[in-house]
């Protein structure tokens, strides 16, 4: 006989922890299966810390979903007991046509936040760290920061569990279908059925739903950690998270945090798409290089040799925006989905969403940024 549950979510990243705690928190029954261990690094919620910030160049509705998110992450640190939110403030750094700089600004601008233009010299007198070009600004936002995002993972799983949720872990999803108003989940262990089912299996999500393979893609990611000849530099009071754009693209970085040296990646790496079969795990000379250039262009007290080299998956969309909807044709399944290298921040905020959906409350405004027929409609 199957187990039966009011909602069964499939995947125990960032997402699917959050939309677990959330869906518990409300008072559904949930089983959250995960096919790896908790907390594994095989997926995309790997890689330490996270940025979370608020001048934000894609798109100004995200800011809004930004404040939504803070407001989750700050409950899940009282909730959790645990400290998760780490203000360190912001800088988008590029010259006078770069899509950082001129973004974060216009972001900031158009939705008040409190922020500063600095030129590059007051940018490396207040950042020593720093080594840019005359011809060089940047946006300085100080609520932006990072989270730890193992640790978010694990209280989601705290909080979720504290209310009543259980959570299968190494526990593979062989088939699911939607069946007359309920959902059938098939697993290498047993099969249960749900009212509800959420799909946040990240870059996975083209093998469980098919129809949804050509417009999500994985890609190989590598950061790294360097450590810089002055540590104190790189130290949290010291070193505020950062996005810089040079010709070549945007990279990203931290402060120390709980291990030596600062990490630093580069959206997109090597725009080298892959499966997460297929995937070359192990980081070689040539990611080194790839993060080595912004170092020895932006951070030359930091081009020494890499401590760790991690590599993980993005999971990207065709406009490099969400999918977090229902799946057509389907009132029982909902997919979140194809966060593009830039979601963990909003994890907090994607679990309230995907709980209104499941349990049929209004969609947000942002809802309409997420919707899955954007691409028929493109197409």
């Amino acid at each position: 006989m199957s187990q039966c549950y009011d909602s069964i979510v499939i995947g125990f990243g960032g997402m699917g922890s959050a939309a677990t705690a959330t869906l518990a928190r409300r008072g559904h029954s949930v089983l959250a299966i995960e096919q790896f261990d908790l907390l594994h690094e095989l997926g995309s919620s790997a890689g330490g810390i996270r940025i979370f910030r608020f001048a934000y160049f894609l798109d100004p509705r995200y800011v809004p979903l930004m404040r939504k998110a803070h407001d989750r992450w700050a409950a899940l640190e009282r909730d959790a007991d645990e400290r998760l939110l780490f203000t360190t403030g912001g800088l988008d750094i590029g010259n006078a046509s770069s899509e950082v700089f001129n973004g974060a600004k216009a972001a900031c601008e158009h939705h008040a936040l409190t922020h500063e233009v600095l030129s590059a010299k007051e940018l490396m007198r207040r950042h020593p760290a720093w080594s840019v070009p005359n011809d060089y600004n940047a946006v300085f936002q100080p609520d932006a920061g990072y989270l730890p995002a193992d640790r978010a993972i694990a209280a989601h799983a705290r909080v979720a569990l504290r209310h009543g949720a259980t959570i299968h872990a190494r526990e593979k999803v062989i088939h699911f279908e939607q069946r007359a108003g309920k959902v059938v989940v098939t697993t290498d262990r047993a099969t249960y059925e749900a009212g509800q089912l959420v799909v946040t299996a990240g870059p996975w999500i083209g093998e469980l739903v098919p129809s949804m393979s050509s417009t999500m893609i994985p890609e190989r990611q590598v950061v790294g950690w360097y450590q810089p000849d002055n540590a104190k530099l790189f130290r949290p009071e010291n070193f505020p998270i950062f996005i810089v754009e040079d010709e070549s693209g945007h990279y990203y970085g931290f402060p120390e945090h709980d291990r030596p040296g600062f990490k630093i990646g580069r959206h997109r790496h090597q725009n080298e798409t892959t499966t997460p079969t297929t995937i070359r795990r192990t980081a070689d000379e040539g990611d080194d290089a790839v993060l080595r250039r912004a170092l020895t262009q932006f951070l030359p007290s930091a081009d020494k040799p890499a401590l760790t080299l991690k590599t993980c998956m993005y999971t990207n969309t065709p406009d490099s925006h969400f999918v977090v909807d229902r799946l057509p044709g389907h009132d029982a399944i909902v997919i979140a989905a194809g966060f593009s290298g830039h979601g963990y921040k909003f994890c907090s905020a994607i679990g309230d969403m995907l709980a209104d959906l499941v349990l049929g409350q209004p969609r947000s405004p942002e809802h309409e940024l997420f919707r899955i027929d954007r691409f028929a409609k493109a197409a």
